[in-house]
């Protein structure tokens, strides 16, 4: 919950701006200030005051106990233009609610935390826990001295400047080993403990199979990251008090699913019990990975819980990233934001080169020129497989014409994969002509380079025949100047010489431009491979120089 706390009218204002836009999140304190940051600061995990920072500092200062527990406080200005983020910038989430404050007020935030200040990622903010000097080796990364990655488990991580040797280090590993001086461990939730319990088996009991099992195999137990067991032992006592007790999620399977998985120490009894001849050791085998401890039983006499312990390797991740038209405004928060994440950028050079400034340091590139997209799709599929966390970026929505396709031809189902929309060509276009898309549309392809030339013109006559508003893509280049005039020719045959075409270059760049003409008088000669050309149906107008579709099958009658 966020707490708001206020002092003045116009603070009040933005203050219930805040609660009307988060009714869910936010709870307003009212009464003398002090009093209401007193008991903000004690039931909230976040606060936003619309007081001074110089306030809010002699404010909470009595209240401080540590980073790890203290809620991150935001401060806003009497006239609404800054969000600061004044404490718990990492800890307490006060940095990235800063930003959504200002994004909502209209308010510029201010983090001046280092790591966020210079686009490095914190250690303390990676979503693993972590050990060790955080301080000592996150300022060797802001003073530009070499600190390196030793990553015993690979984990895709966010971009960070590492070196390949360094007096710091950074180790990822599930590996009980503690760290060393100079070092930062991060624990990846690379562990999966498969759980058998007889009916009535104590928690103590099936805790202690586990701690033991991990001790012996000097394995982490905050590298846990789930419990598993048959549906039979869904609401096992003991089992969900283990899980509970260890803050991991139990998953269960059912018994033919674990019948199915091979084994290295099947039994009878589980079989005659619930089913498969494999409690523990298929529940945590069941969706891969390597056995690292077999089946063991628990000390009790008779033995009333069974584990295994099994590593699965971190799953890479492939964000495939529309960047829209071209102007920056249309590049959404969400593809930014995979930007910023992504360690690997997979990407057409002159792509690449529209969004290099919101890439992290240390993001590795790898770009190519016109013609590599297969190329390009298998690079970043690789790296993901790799366990990186990979952008592969494309103009427009990366589905539309563009990278997605030919990347999700390439995946299995051994990475996850995350598609981040964007504006196309098409929208922009249509947004500078007026509505020309206002009903049934579609979109061609002019390019023959993959597509028969047979099949292109097939969905164009259907789509005249159709009488469907019609964008083409690719119009015409050097090498294709007569397929644009054959396309329209095929129109023209189901339309009138006056119907409205609209014409849009570069559209939401710079050196843009954009005109409405008629299917009559368009000339091919003036578009090229940067040109949208977009073609209205028999009901769309040219109103007030704007193409324009009605909603309707009918177009309204025009005022006598």
């Amino acid at each position: 919950m966020i707490g708001l706390i206020s002092a003045t009218a116009a603070g009040a204002a933005a203050r219930d701006r805040l609660a009307a836009a988060w009714p869910d999140r936010t709870r307003v304190y009212e009464g003398p200030v002090g009093d209401a940051v007193r008991r903000a600061f004690a039931e909230c995990e976040q606060l936003v005051c619309f007081l001074a920072t110089g306030a809010v500092v002699r404010l909470v200062a009595p209240l401080l106990g540590d980073k790890a527990s203290d809620p991150g406080v935001v401060c806003v200005d009497e006239g609404g233009r800054f969000a600061v983020s004044l404490l718990g910038g990492h800890g307490g989430g006060a940095n990235e609610l800063a930003v959504e404050v200002g994004g909502l007020l209209g308010a510029e935030p201010v983090v001046t935390t280092a790591t966020d200040a210079v686009g490095i990622p914190g250690l303390d903010t990676l979503g693993l826990p972590f050990e060790g000097d955080v301080a000592g080796v996150t300022r060797a990364l802001l003073d530009g001295e070499p600190v390196a990655l030793e990553a015993e488990v690979a984990w895709p991580l966010p971009p960070v400047p590492f070196a390949r040797e360094g007096a710091y280090t950074v180790r990822v590993t599930d590996r009980a080993a503690p760290p060393a001086d100079r070092e930062v461990v991060l624990r990846p939730p690379s562990l999966v403990v498969g759980v058998g319990a007889s009916r009535g088996a104590p928690a103590e009991e099936v805790l202690g199979v586990i701690e033991g099992a991990l001790r012996d195999a000097g394995l982490s137990p905050r590298s846990v990251a789930e419990l598993a067991t048959v549906d039979a032992k869904a609401e096992e006592p003991g089992i969900l008090e283990a899980a509970a007790r260890l803050g991991v999620p139990l998953l269960t399977y059912s018994a033919g699913e674990l019948a199915a998985v091979a084994v290295p120490n099947p039994s009878a009894a589980p079989l005659a019990a619930v089913g498969t001849p494999s409690v523990a050791e298929a529940a945590a085998l069941l969706r891969g990975g390597e056995l690292l401890v077999p089946k063991r039983k628990s000390d009790g006499a008779p033995a009333m819980a069974t584990c295994a312990v099994v590593r699965r390797p971190g799953r890479g991740r492939l964000a495939v990233v529309g960047l829209g038209p071209g102007a920056r405004d249309l590049l959404t928060p969400r593809a930014k934001d995979e930007l910023r994440r992504a360690s690997v950028l997979v990407g057409l050079d002159q792509y690449v080169d529209q969004v290099r400034d919101l890439l992290r340091p240390g993001t590795l590139i790898l770009e190519s020129g016109l013609g590599a997209e297969e190329e390009r799709a298998r690079t970043a599929v690789a790296q993901a497989r790799l366990g990186h966390a990979v952008a592969l970026i494309g103009s427009g929505d990366a589905g539309v014409y563009a990278m997605a396709s030919p990347a999700l031809a390439e995946a299995s189902d051994d990475i996850d994969v995350v598609g981040v929309p964007g504006v196309t060509a098409a929208l922009a276009a249509a947004a500078l002509l007026g509505a020309p898309l206002g009903h049934d549309h579609v979109s061609v392809s002019l390019s023959d380079l993959h597509t028969p030339w047979e099949v292109i013109e097939r969905r164009v006559r259907a789509a005249a025949e159709a009488d469907i508003v019609v964008t083409f893509y690719n119009p015409r280049s050097r090498g294709r100047d007569w397929q644009l005039p054959k396309a329209l020719a095929i129109l023209a045959e189901h339309r009138e010489p006056a119907t409205p075409v609209g014409v849009v270059r570069n559209a939401s760049r710079p050196d843009g431009s954009a005109r409405v003409t008629t299917l009559a008088e368009l000339d091919p000669a003036t578009v090229d491979m940067m040109t949208v050309v977009t073609v209205g149906n028999t009901a769309t107008r040219n109103i007030a120089g704007r193409m324009v579709t009605p909603r309707g099958y009918r177009w309204q009658e025009e005022p006598k």
